[in-house]
């Protein structure tokens, strides 16, 4: 059966069977299993390393959809988080209204779920599911909760069901073990497994046993740790799965710093959004605009700071952004990422300084086909590039997509790009915000110097004084904002 191990021992050592048997063998944790799709992988676990009449006080499956929408009520998707939450909310009033009079006084009651579309014999479809755990952290306490969104690599029905068993019993550990160090959980949720089988590209804590913790920090630990290359969050806070934003529809990315997001930020993304909506394409269609960071835009001194993180988000949900963190350098693997889940078309918005970059092949070594490939990733499918022009400190010109010097060897593509209208200037842009550049106005910002207020937007100007944010004066945060810092 393998080593059992002492309660008390290196966490760090723990595998998937040594975690199912520690789990079956603390008699304060009794539990429901109900698992939709893939099988019971997560519930075969804990059957399979003996002990489970400890742990196990059900363990079901409803696959047929009468039968599912009979017991959980009817859905408009049966892989989806609203399944998922239905499904936990039934079991666990189930198991509470059963078993708590008997033995609720001693008792960390759980219900763990799952609903998971995996490979199937026609081969069609994601292959992803939605997967989490309501729990009581202590005897009668109030439930707290925690869900994942993953995707399944592995090319074979039976390796994607093999996974979701071990993802699943890290979900089970951690939310028992390692709640009260959300970093350590997300961690642990890979444990025996590799990006090239598992993805999650969610996850969202809540009640009594995460009450410090903010789901944004922990859409960044998933992109900082390697689960995932992207996360997504709402500008109400709320994370959520990409194709829950982004399916069927026409997409406009900012990518930036935005710390902070001045005048020229708006103009760029007013700009491009004002040529991007007369696409014939995009025409009556409605548009997701994202403001994207990458984890390069986060570091500072190569280090991610979380409280400057969380600055810069409530700025952009303070304007009502949606927001994506990425650890997509090159945009044609952002441009790929989008493409997943839309076949309608892709707007970046961007500075002339980076279109620049964008024709620097140093980037591209790693590229069989160096810059020729990366641009036929980039524009295999309907996407644009809108350039915002630049002020040249020096001299006063203004640079623009039409008058930017590329390479030479690269002007005829440069050149055969604009005339297809792959790339595109910005028109109508507000030439006297071409002066203001972020970094300028963040060291006024941090100086106290009142002259950044004139490149910031009066709504950004408001809520930075109001929550003395991004280091204004070398103030501290807010006691609001320092409470959703999680510990690093």
């Amino acid at each position: 059966m393998g080593k059992i191990l002492d309660m008390n021992s290196d966490e760090e050592s723990i595998g998937t069977h040594q975690k199912a048997v520690k789990i079956n063998l603390d008699p304060t944790k009794y539990g429901t299993f109900a698992e939709i799709g893939a099988g019971q992988e997560v519930a075969r676990w804990f059957f399979r390393v003996g002990g489970a009449a400890g742990t196990i006080a059900k363990s079901m499956s409803a696959y047929d959809m009468t039968i599912s929408d009979a017991i959980y009520g009817r859905s408009d998707r049966y892989v989806s988080r609203e399944r998922l939450h239905k499904m936990l909310e039934h079991e666990y009033l189930l198991m509470i209204e059963r078993l708590d009079a008997k033995r609720g006084a001693d008792t960390k009651f759980f219900v763990f779920a799952d609903t998971v579309a995996a490979k199937s014999f026609k081969g069609t479809g994601d292959c992803h599911g939605w997967m989490g755990i309501r729990f009581q952290h202590a005897p009668r306490a109030s439930a707290s909760e925690i869900l994942i969104h993953v995707r399944m690599v592995d090319r074979e029905n039976l390796q994607q069901q093999e996974a979701l068993g071990i993802i699943g019993v890290n979900l089970v550990y951690g939310a028992f073990y390692l709640h009260q160090d959300p970093n350590a959980f997300v961690a642990s949720l890979m444990d025996d497994l590799t990006r090239e089988r598992v993805e999650v590209d969610v996850i969202k804590l809540s009640g009594p046993a995460f009450e410090k913790v903010d789901n944004r920090l922990m859409s960044l630990q998933l992109v900082q740790q390697g689960l995932t290359s992207a996360a997504m969050f709402t500008a109400s806070g709320e994370v959520v799965q990409a194709a829950e934003v982004l399916y069927k529809k026409p997409i406009l990315v900012e990518r930036g710093s935005f710390r902070p997001v001045t005048h020229v930020t708006v103009d760029m993304l007013n700009c491009a959004q004002a040529q991007f909506v007369q696409e014939p394409g995009v025409q009556g269609e409605e548009v997701v605009v994202l403001m994207e960071m990458t984890l390069k835009n986060l570091e500072d001194a190569g280090e991610i700071n979380h409280r400057d993180f969380l600055d810069r988000v409530d700025i952009l949900g303070a304007l009502g952004k949606t927001v994506l963190i990425s650890n997509y350098l090159e945009f044609y693997k952002l441009a790929s990422y989008l493409h997943r889940y839309t076949k309608k078309m892709v707007g970046l918005a961007m500075g002339v300084p980076t279109l620049r970059e964008i024709f620097d092949e140093k980037y591209y070594t790693d590229l069989e086909g160096g810059i020729l490939e990366s641009f036929g990733r980039l524009f295999k499918n309907d996407l644009k590039l809108y350039a915002y022009p630049l002020k040249d400190a020096a001299t006063g010109s203004i640079i623009t997509a039409g008058n930017l010097r590329v390479a030479p060897h690269l002007r005829h593509l440069y050149a055969y790009l604009m005339e297809n209208h792959n790339i595109q200037g910005m028109r109508e842009v507000n030439e006297n915000y071409l002066s203001i550049f972020s970094r300028t106005v963040l060291k006024q910002l941090k100086s106290g110097d009142p002259a950044w207020e004139a490149a910031v937007p009066a709504a950004v100007v408001k809520i930075i004084k109001e929550r003395r944010l991004l280091g204004i004066q070398g103030s501290a945060l807010t006691a609001n904002s320092s409470a959703a810092i999680i510990a690093a």
